[in-house]
């Protein structure tokens, strides 16, 4: 009658990380997967139709979390996936251990991210340093989560 292997404890979406997209119809500043890694797209030039009658697209993409450069050739009429990129504002609390506390527009606090190790975690520091009220963009994308950028806390 009912499976017996099905197990309910944990709830997750369902939802995947990465989507399918004609490679043809990718844009440059859009998104892509790389070589296994969320890439933005930088750099793109199609070839025209060979003898085994594909155009082919070349891509050169930055990873989003790291900014290494990734390059792929894909046939224009292939498929590419493309990561499910969410990006949040939080407002800064504290930064205890390198780990920083941020509150979310609901008032919850995490304190589970890490400071970068780049440019970005050291203005995130000299910015708490100088007590300054600000918001720190995160990008989640593909399970990881980032620290990116830092943005005027607005005046509400």
């Amino acid at each position: 009658m009912a499976d017996s292997d099905l197990d309910f404890q944990t709830g997750e979406s369902g939802a995947s990380a990465t989507f399918p997209m004609q490679c043809s119809a990718l844009r440059k500043n859009g998104h892509v997967v790389l070589k296994g890694r969320p890439c933005k797209i930088v750099e793109m030039s199609t070839s025209k139709t060979g003898k085994h009658g594909h155009a082919k697209v070349n891509m050169v993409g930055i990873d989003i979390f790291t900014n290494k450069k990734y390059e792929d050739m894909c046939p224009s009429t292939h498929n590419m996936d493309v990561p499910a990129i969410k990006r949040l504002d939080y407002q800064l609390v504290n930064i205890n251990e390198s780990y920083m506390s941020l509150m979310g527009d609901n008032g919850e606090v995490r304190e589970d991210l890490r400071v970068p190790e780049s440019d970005i975690g050291k203005e995130i520091e000299a910015k708490f340093e100088a007590g300054e009220d600000f918001l720190v963009t995160v990008l989640c994308a593909m399970g990881e989560e980032c620290a990116v950028a830092t943005k005027v806390l607005p005046i509400k």
